[in-house]
This record gives C-alpha cells, structure tokens and sequence, in this order.
C-alpha cells in the first residue's frame, strides 16, 4: 500500500527567511494522512526517482501543468467577517462615524442567523478563492452566529480562528448592539469557547475560539478584566484592535493615562496567542512589550490607508522582534485578497521611506530603512502569519501543513507576462505577487485537503 495520501510534483516558492523566498524546482511533496507534509524531495536526492515510479500515474499523484507554480497558503490575521456585507462602502469617512453609521448598524443584523449564514458562507468561499487557507475572524457580539460561522469555516475546510465579539461599555456603543452587561459579556464568551473547542475535536484542519474585545473604547475595565482570565483559564487565542488612529490612541491615553499596548497588558490581554491589530501609534516601550510577551501585529496596509491616519513603521516594529502577519482587514480594507494586502504594504512602506509632502526637501520628507521588498511582504502573509499564531503553517516544508495555492500564469483572461521558457523563476515569483487575480488560483488545498478548484 502507498505511504502517502498525496503526492505533488512540481515548483514551488516558500519563505526561508522573512527575506529570502526559497525556490524549490520540481520537487516532490509527500503528504500525509494528517495533511502533514511529511516528506520534501528534490530531484537530485537518492529517492526521488523510486518515489516517482512508484505514485507517477497512481490518482493520488498531481503533477503540476507547465507554467503552473504552487505558493503557501495565506494567513489572514484581520477579518471582520460580518462586515463583508459592507465591503466597498464608506471608506471616505472618519472611523468614528463609519463604525457608528455603517459598520453597528449592519453587525446588529447577525441575531437573525439566516442573514448571517448567507453572508458567513460568502465570505469563507470568498476568501478560499482568494488562496487564505487560515483566518482570524472577529464575528460579532451574538453567540450563536459566531458559533455558526466557526461551523461554516470547519464545514468548508477553512482554518477558522474566531471571536465572539465584546462590547459593553454604554457611552461608546449604541443601545441596539451592545452585549447587556460584562457579566452576561463573560459568560457567553465561555459558553462559545467551550463550544468552538468541542467543534475542534471534528475538525481535521482546526478551529480554534478567540477572545475578542473589539477595543479598549467599548469595553468596560470588568469585561476587559474578565476576558484576560478566559484567555488564561482556557489557553485561548486573543484578539482586538491597538492604537489604530489618532482617536482610538488618544481614548485610551485619556482614560487609562498609559498607551494601548500597556492597558492591554494589565488585563492579561498580551500573551503568546495574542494578534493585534494595527498597532500604528506603537512607541518603542510598546513595541518591547510586544516582544517580551510574544504578542503578534496584524498588519493592514489597506485599511490603515483609509482609517489609520499613519502607515505602520512594519520595518521598525519587526526588527524589535515583533512577530508580524497581514490582515485584509474587511471591510476597513476593501479587498479580501492578501495579494492586494502585499503590494499595498510594499508600496506604503516606499511611501512612509521616501516621504509624501513635496513641499518638504528629500532629506527630511521620510523616515529612513522603512522600505519592505515584495518577498519580504510575501513572507508577513505566509510563514509571518504562521509565526503570530504559533501553527505549522504558512511554509511549504517539512512538518507544515499542506496549505497551498496553486497559481496558473497561463490563464487566457488573466495570463502573465511570461515569455521566455527559462525565465528566472526569482522573477516569474515577483510577477504573481504583483499580478495574480483570483481566477489565476485554480485549487487550493488545506491540510491535504482540496477545498476550492476553478
């Protein structure tokens, strides 16, 4: 009997740094029962010959077509999934507002399980089509819809990591969505814990519950207290938003007279699970706080261009040691695809380089060393990702997952520019970062597991 449930042959890019992508060509990939890559072959190895007679013509065995290149799942370590509702509106106004107009307003219709079932299902395909095989979701303050959507991402073979989230404090959110009290906050957050934990036990790539307070501003000192000792109570992941803009930064400073970053921390909220997103306003007393406790930043370059008023000094904060992944952010980013995140956190990081006020002479306009490269950026959607939440996942290597995208570059309505036969393959992997439309996904698999073809 064969060994392995799949086998792939085929070229594949994967981060061996968070600088250098490694390039294996017509390697061999052995995948597990588990969807574990157990094995890594390359063409020069003693086995590959006798692993390839042996799966070569068997069903289990994938052979990549010419100009066919497999990437690492993406991880995206920021969606608010009802918002997916609203994606593509409203992006012109202050954060404030748009959360007031916009964003309460459509959350608030996730008590009616039907509206949420179409939207959830929408957008875990959506963002499967999109090549993110893992994501960290903020659902909203129902239980029972935030329990229907980690059903949605088990069903759909998606890695779901999701929050039931909190909201209870009175003069910052509205009467018709908020939770009732911290203490009803508390006890529903345990009784979705529990049940995402038992949803686990059947779900061969993992779900997992996060605590979620939606931000210091609308929550309550009890619940945020509360809510740290779950996450020690249970081991669990933890999520929320940390000095994003001048007016969520400055709310903070004004009630707790300490930065985001340390608030946080006194109610047990920065741990080695932890993902925050934004970060912006981080100064570098924050930033050690976030190294020493392990806590990761979901970055997202979209949506800090609309609400952050500031672009994230990434290159900074990760040279402290700060595990660091992309989020999409939707719907604050308007785009569910980590392509688009990638080249957004390039370009805003050139920007925040150079500098964006002409009026200004060249040597004062930007802040030096800011710049990331596309591998670099490449590296913070995949293996970065992986890191922040502490999985194997986000590297196509031994003892990872079998997350993984499958990118056709000779697709008639979106081909790339590709030709020469023996293009550098360093080069044809910076085309697809920067060109690859979703029709050029043509399978996705998580944890061996097809979960989305065109």
């Amino acid at each position: 009997m064969n060994k392995y449930t799949h086998v792939f042959l085929g070229t594949a890019f994967s981060s061996k740094s968070p600088k250098e992508v490694e390039i294996l060509k017509d390697h061999l990939f052995c995948i597990n029962s588990k969807g574990m890559i157990e094995k890594i072959v390359a063409p020069k190895d003693a086995d590959y010959h006798p692993l390839l007679d042996t799966y070569q013509g068997e069903e289990n065995f994938h052979r990549l077509e010419d100009g066919h290149y497999l990437l690492p799942g993406f991880v995206d370590l920021h969606v608010h999934a009802p918002q997916w509702a609203q994606s593509g509106t409203a992006l012109d106004i202050p954060l404030y507002d748009w959360l007031n107009t916009y964003t309460f307003p459509i959350e608030s219709k996730f008590s009616n399980l039907e509206f949420a079932k179409n939207v959830y299902e929408d957008v875990v395909s959506t963002l499967l089509a999109n090549g993110t095989t893992t994501a960290l979701y903020f659902a909203t303050i129902h239980k029972e819809a935030s329990l229907l959507l980690a059903e949605i991402c088990s069903a759909k073979g998606q890695r779901g990591l999701v929050g039931k989230v909190v909201m209870d404090l009175p003069e910052q959110t509205p009467e018709y969505y908020r939770d009732a009290d911290a203490e009803t906050a508390l006890a529903e957050t345990e009784e979705f814990i529990l049940a995402v934990q038992e949803l686990a036990k059947s779900t061969k790539q993992g779900v997992y519950p996060v605590v979620t307070p939606r931000f210091i501003p609308s929550c309550t000192d009890e619940a945020l207290k509360g809510l740290g000792e779950l996450a020690a109570k249970y081991d669990t992941y933890v999520q929320s938003h940390c000095s994003e803009s001048d007016w969520a930064h400055g709310y903070v400073q004004d009630r707790f007279d300490k930065n985001d970053a340390f608030a946080l921390h006194d109610f047990g909220l920065l741990r080695e699970k932890s993902v925050m997103a934004h970060c912006n306003f981080l100064n570098d007393q924050d930033a050690e706080l976030f190294a020493e406790t392990g806590t990761a930043i979901g970055h997202c370059p979209i949506s800090n261009a609309y609400f952050a008023n500031s672009v994230l000094p990434l290159a900074h904060l990760h040279a402290k040691g700060i595990e660091v992944g992309l989020g999409s952010d939707i719907s604050g980013g308007f785009s569910p695809s980590l392509f688009d995140n990638a080249r957004q956190a390039v370009m805003s990081s050139r920007m925040l380089e150079d500098g964006v006020n002409p009026g200004l002479p060249a040597d004062e306009r930007g802040v030096p060393n800011s710049r990331i490269t596309i591998d670099e950026a490449f590296y913070f959607a995949t293996a970065g990702g992986g890191e922040s939440l502490s999985l194997p996942i986000g590297r196509l290597a031994e003892n990872y997952a079998w997350d993984a995208q499958i990118i056709d570059t000779n697709l008639g309505s979106s081909k790339l520019p590709i030709y020469d036969a023996n293009e550098n393959l360093h080069d044809i992997f910076q085309k697809m970062m920067y060109l690859v439309q979703p029709e050029n996904i043509r399978e996705v698999w998580v944890q061996g597991e097809k979960v989305h073809s065109r």
